[in-house]
């Protein structure tokens, strides 16, 4: 297993979420410290959104400029704006529409009544990423010679399901075989809705930090495929790996098959 992946179980869902949330908060006030803001990646499912209750929640949450947070979404499901389906939507009823954002700073995907098409819910992403690694680009002195495709993500937030799938990344499918751009669209998930849009591993890999987030005995397997270094077409979750660190953010359950010498149980 790569040195910069952690695996730390929990003993219950709730704790998973508290502590994910509480982890969140820190890690968001240590990069505006560095920096000023801060980017996230958010997921959805049940763990992904009750971790952003559980941020909301939360009186430390107070002492983050969420003004300068800025928040884009791993994946999204390509159905109508008011749908309860929309990652985006969940997303805003557990935290957004809580706290002090900045609308010009959250980024959606667009939903199957706002375009024409997936394909140009698709282009429509990967060009906010673009103009925004851009903007970044130009700011920094360091930066690299080549301008980069996506923005700097601080910390990007990942569920798991059975079947290993990340994002909406299925194992076997085109989507987790795309290379070469940032966004992909999904046309035949196994999981409805069909449709859906998606960031690709590249992109997830250009992360930071990346945080594998599952609860659950449904996601033990799973895990333990993550973890055990599957071929990534095979085993999605298995091809996520942050620039820095790489979080496996588990209950006890989930963490069923993972051998004991992987484990970081937090003090």
């Amino acid at each position: 297993m790569s040195s910069n992946v952690r695996v730390t179980p929990h003993p219950s869902f709730d704790v998973l979420a508290a502590t994910t949330a509480a982890r969140l908060i820190t890690r968001l006030l240590d990069v505006q410290g560095d920096r000023g803001e801060a980017t996230v990646v958010l997921t959805g499912g049940s763990v992904g959104i009750a971790t952003l209750r559980e941020v909301a929640k939360s009186p430390a949450r107070l002492a983050v400029d969420w003004g300068k947070v800025n928040i884009w979404f791993g994946d999204e499901r390509f159905v109508e704006t008011n749908s309860p389906d929309r990652n985006c939507g969940q997303a805003a009823q557990a935290l957004l529409d809580q706290i002090p954002v900045n609308p010009a700073r959250v980024h959606i995907m667009a939903a199957s009544d706002t375009v024409a098409s997936l394909d140009e819910a698709v282009q429509k992403y990967a060009a906010e990423l673009a103009a925004a690694a851009k903007t970044e680009w130009l700011k920094d002195d360091d930066a690299p010679e080549q301008e980069p495709v996506v923005p700097r993500f601080d910390v990007l937030l990942l569920g798991l399901g059975p079947d290993a799938h990340i994002a909406s990344l299925f194992p076997d499918m085109a989507g987790i075989r795309t290379k070469g751009v940032s966004v992909v669209g999904v046309t035949n998930s196994p999981k409805p809705p069909a449709s859906r849009v998606s960031l690709t591993l590249e992109t997830i890999n250009s992360a930071q930090e990346i945080w594998i987030v599952a609860a659950g005995a449904d996601k033990a397997a799973a895990v333990g495929l993550g973890l055990a270094g599957a071929n990534e077409v095979q085993v999605p979750a298995s091809g996520a790996r942050g620039l820095v660190k790489t979080l496996w953010l588990l209950d006890e359950a989930a963490a069923a098959k993972v051998p004991s010498a992987l484990m970081r149980r937090e003090n």
